[in-house]
This record gives C-alpha cells, structure tokens and sequence, in this order.
C-alpha cells in the first residue's frame, strides 16, 4: 500500500545487512510502496515435510527414486534468498526412504556464470548436516569438460547443461518463486534451465532478441516467451521433481510445494503476484529502491531493484528522474565472469544510449545481458548508488554515487526540480509498484517494453 510521508512513522530501507533512514528533505513529497501482506507459515520446516507428502503434478519422491541409481539437486546460490536448509532435507529424507545411499546424492550449486561459492556459503545455505554428510558441488559454465548436450533442441537451438545434471537417474531442483526481471516469475526449472547452464544457453535466452519481445516482463507468467524457453530446457533436461516457495519482503516463508516443476510455479505464482504487486497513484519523480543483503553484494545484483521498478507494467519513475539505490556491494561490480562483463561492458565511456545500440548490434556474452537492462534505463533515468565500499567502479559505469541518503536526496532534487514527488520501495526487488493513473504523465503504456 502506499502512504504519504507526511503521516507515516521514521521510515528505513536496507543497507547491506543492516538499515537507513529516509531523512525529510524540502521539496520531496514521499509515497511508502509495500507489498500486500499474506500470514507466514508458523513452523516452515513441518510445511516443508506436510507439502512433500503431497506433491502437484507428480507421484511421490521416493517413488520417483525407487530403483534409480543416483540423484542430483540443484540448490540456489548465495545471491539468492532461498531458504534451501529448510527445502533440501525433506527431499533427502524421501531419497533415503526410496533406498537411495548418501554417496549417490550430488548436491549442485547452480552458480550460473557468476563465482563459485565458498564453504562458508555452502554452510549457510545448506546447513552443517548436510554439507558434512552429502557431496556439495558448483556448476561451472565455463568448464566445457562438465557440460552435456540435452536431447533436444529447443526453439532450433542445441543448448549444453551440467553434465552431471544431464547424466544423472534423477534430476530435482530447489528454488523460490518471486517476481524476475525476464522470466516473469522464478522457480520451476529455472535452477537447472539457467543456473546449470552453458554460456550458449545464457547467451540465447538473455540476449536483445530475447528481451525485447513482447511478453518478456515482471510478473508476466503464461505469455512470456523467455519463461517458455526456460521451461522446454527444464522439460528437455528432465527435472522430475522441486521445491520452491514464496517468501515476503522481511524473509517469512509464505508458501511452499513440491512436485512437477511447472506445475509447482504455477500453483506458486498466485501467492507471489499476491504479496508483490501494490498500487502507486501516479509515476513519480525519483524513487528509492531498497535492496539489503545478500542482492546487494555486488551491483551486478543490486542494481536489478532499479531495473524492475523501471521494468514494471508501467516505468515507476517518469523520464529525466531519478533512482536512488542503497548498496554497499562489497564484491564492487561482481565477481563471476559475467560480472566482469557487466562491467567492462559498462565502462566503456559511451552513452547509454550507445551501449544499448552496441550490444545491439554485437550480441552479448553472459552478464552483458545485465548491462543492456541497465543502459537502457539509465538513457531515462540518473541512478545514484548509497554507500558502496568502492564507489569510483559505479562511477566509470555510468552511475552516480554519494556517501549518505541525505546527499543523495538533494542530488536527485537538483535534477528534478521543486516540487517533487518520491516512492520508498524498501524492498524493491519483491515489491512491483502498479501504477494506477498515468495520464498526467503522457506516458505511453504501450512504449514501455523500451523505456
């Protein structure tokens, strides 16, 4: 819901792992933009263990397993807010309970083509038990010794996955269901159709010709050609069985399933549009967009909070304005190797508008994909990143940077103008502000797809 600033209590937005306030500042009238609220699951891990026993579209687990010789899961890296210790064991409780030894169970992180993960962050998100007990591998991209063909092509195209993914009797994935920049909604297969694939994969679901299609939105399921894509990889690589949830802005577990993966994004999606989706009155002239831990470990991943709000139904922020981003991103732009090509792809020194025409024009690598969706707002929009550990990497990539949200602020109302009028997104990145009334914007609905 939104309200104004004027009537609300001190209001505070992310900051790695902590929070800030949003100082008043004269001449900004500020809006508070919130999910909808649905009740948390009181005890997840006894939801986990009843929504296992009853799975969408798909016969038991551990009638699944019966007779297979071994089993792979994909799990969800570090960057993504996945409760996996919570999914993971009712899975290998269900292997275990088909006679399936521990030895013959692969834990694979699905790091797409960002960093590997540490041990630390393999513990964090999987638990002690389970990293002691149970082998715990990444995917590695770039490694072409463990990528496998699938079977079939998709859309024409070959595409390679992890071969142990490929290879293995039984094929699961976790995941969690929340509104994605491309794929319209997380989940389903998309753990293994994305997070296990090669750069080819990467390349062709993720490059301009992809992006620019009609139907490549936020929140958009049935009629997304990119979410079609992901599903026939899933469908070619055979993942059998997943467990995906929802989770509100403050990390409570909202809903969760098991079973057939399409089958369980779609039972899913209801929950997620429910708590993500809430209504604006009118585009406004700058907003600021929280992202916290762990997404704003680098910018690569905090600056995808502009991005959706700008990706919406409707842009949130009118053209000329401003997005300001709280970030700390202590990893600077990335680490991965496509994070590296985000930001080399950035730093450049033309235009957005020129990057946008470049990338165009050459196609992308892996995580150049990432600088396309941002040049192209940033030819709307300024966006100023908030207390980033290495500010000059945002600056040599287009960005505008300041050590407080105060200054930040004035920055943004100097280019704006007074009055002006500002959304607070605390947690832009599962909150898609619908603006209801646009006509005094002159914004055209139907250019939005472009910025």
């Amino acid at each position: 819901m939104s309200s104004s600033r004027t009537h609300a209590p001190v209001i505070r937005v992310p900051l790695g792992t902590g929070q800030v306030e949003v100082p008043p500042i004269d001449g900004i009238a500020f809006s508070l933009v919130e999910a909808n609220r649905l009740p948390a699951l009181a005890d997840p891990a006894q939801a986990a263990c009843d929504a296992i026993a009853l799975p969408l579209g798909a016969p038991a687990l551990r009638e699944l397993a019966h007779g297979k010789r071994n089993a792979v899961i994909a799990v969800t890296d570090a960057t993504r807010d996945c409760p996996d210790h919570i999914m993971v064991p009712p899975m290998l409780a269900e292997l275990s309970a088909a006679g399936m030894p521990d030895e013959a169970i692969t834990i694979l992180v699905a790091v797409g083509t960002h960093r590997a993960s540490t041990e630390a962050e393999k513990r964090a998100k999987l638990g002690d038990a389970i990293v002691d007990r149970y082998r715990v591998i990444d995917h590695d991209a770039a490694d072409d010794a463990r990528l496998a063909t699938i079977a079939k092509p998709v859309d024409g195209l070959t595409f390679r996955l992890n071969k142990e993914a490929l290879e293995t009797d039984l094929l699961l994935s976790t995941g969690r269901v929340e509104p994605h920049q491309y794929a319209g909604f997380s989940g389903g297969g998309k753990t293994v159709a994305i997070g296990c694939a090669s750069e080819e994969v990467i390349v062709a679901t993720h490059g301009p010709a992809m992006l620019d299609r009609p139907g490549v939105r936020l929140a958009e399921l049935a009629a997304n050609p990119f979410q079609q894509a992901v599903r026939a990889v899933a469908r070619a690589a055979n993942v059998a069985f997943v467990a995906n949830c929802v989770l509100d802005d403050e990390g409570r577990m909202i809903a969760i399933a098991y079973g057939a993966p399409e089958a369980v994004q779609d039972h899913l999606a209801g929950p997620a549009r429910t708590i993500a989706t809430a209504p604006l009155a009118h585009q406004v002239d700058i907003a600021i967009a929280g992202v916290g831990a762990p997404k704003d470990a680098n910018l690569y991943q905090a600056s995808r909070a502009a991005t959706y709000l700008q990706y919406a139904p409707v842009p949130v922020v009118r053209p000329g304005g401003v997005i300001v981003l709280p970030a700390t991103c202590p990893e600077g732009a990335g680490e991965g190797e496509g994070e590296r090509r985000f930001r080399t792809s950035m730093s450049t020194g033309e235009s957005p508008a020129e990057i946008v025409r470049r990338i165009k024009r050459d196609g992308i690598r892996p995580g150049e994909q990432r600088a396309y969706i941002v040049a192209n707002v940033l030819a709307s929009v300024t966006v100023i990143v908030v207390g980033m550990e290495q500010p000059e990497i945002a600056r040599e990539m287009g960005f505008q940077t300041s050590d407080s949200l105060a200054s930040a602020l004035e920055m943004a109302l100097a280019i704006t103008g007074k009055p002006s009028t500002a959304a607070i997104v605390p947690h832009a990145l599962v909150t898609l502000p619908i603006i209801r009334e646009n006509r005094e914007t002159g914004f055209d609905e139907a250019a939005s797809g472009s910025l």
